[in-house]
């Protein structure tokens, strides 16, 4: 049966949008926006644009659903999804991830209200399979902390965190959250992928120093950062024991050694440095 055929349910809806290029649209979102109820948009201009672009007129009542409404809008819209379909849809990718529809999410589910969604992009696992890290495991952190103490306290608990993080960071910040994740990380492998699906997309991949470095000239458009796990750092740190030892024997300086191997394998010189001394004392 063709989607155009299909009745919505009603309840909820939870939608992903395009992140960019407007391809990725689901038929299912396009036909969620033509029939819905009612459609909760982060953006109502954005979402009016984006159902513009994809040659849909939004029949049902369209209305703002944002970080400082939602919570205000959630007794409407559960009414509403009692009798009829309520679409939510953000800015771009899923809703609820960073983005507004927790609180309708929530209360549906408390008042039996059925909810269901349309997948579709997302930030966040686009920038993980592009990033070419060991990704199997991770974590997701939303936005980075903006202030230097908070921001010290959340990469310091990621020292022994073996999974991946994905976090978003603003174009603004971007260069001062790398360098201090270098200073308290090392040499930690990293991903910045930024303008996914758009024309300029790019994924710089690199260690934590290396990539603090180049963001200095400035980094634009919507970003998404993959650090790898610790896990993963660690057995590659045991691994180059024998190596650093070996070319110390030779005659070379093991400080200089350790920073040698830690930039051609992403790990972190520090750690490295630490194992050869703590293997030479067992």
């Amino acid at each position: 049966m063709h989607v155009a055929e299909l009745s919505l349910p009603t309840g909820i809806i939870i939608a992903a949008t395009p992140l960019g290029n407007i391809g990725d649209a689901s038929p299912r979102l396009v036909h969620a926006l033509a029939n819905a109820t009612v459609v909760a948009a982060e953006d109502t201009r954005r979402t009016a644009s984006l159902a513009a672009a994809l040659g849909v007129e939004i029949k049902g009542q369209l209305v703002s659903n944002f970080d400082h409404n939602e919570q205000a809008r959630v007794g409407k819209l559960i009414e509403a999804a009692r009798t009829g379909t309520v679409l939510v849809v953000s800015d771009a990718g899923m809703p609820v991830v960073s983005d507004p529809g927790f609180a309708l999410i929530d209360a549906a589910h408390d008042a039996n209200i059925p909810v269901t969604c349309f997948p579709g992009p997302s930030a966040v696992p686009t920038a993980l399979a592009l990033s070419g890290l060991h990704v199997g495991r991770f974590a997701f952190d939303g936005f980075a902390p903006r202030k230097q103490g908070a921001r010290t306290t959340w990469l310091e608990s990621l020292k022994t965190e073996k999974r991946a993080v994905c976090f978003f960071e603003s174009p603004h910040r971007i260069a001062e959250t790398l360098a201090h994740a270098a200073e308290v990380l090392g040499e930690r492998r990293v991903a910045v992928c930024r303008e996914l699906s758009k024309t300029y997309e790019q994924v710089k991949r690199g260690t934590l120093p290396e990539l603090a470095e180049w963001a200095q000239d400035g980094v634009r458009g919507e970003i998404t950062v993959v650090i790898e796990g610790a896990g993963d750092i660690a057995a590659d740190v045991d691994s180059l024991i024998d190596a650093a030892q070996q070319r110390v024997d030779s005659g070379e300086r093991l400080k200089a050694v350790c920073a040698d191997l830690a930039k051609i394998h992403g790990v972190s010189k520090n750690e490295l440095y630490d194992a050869v001394i703590s293997a030479r004392e067992n």
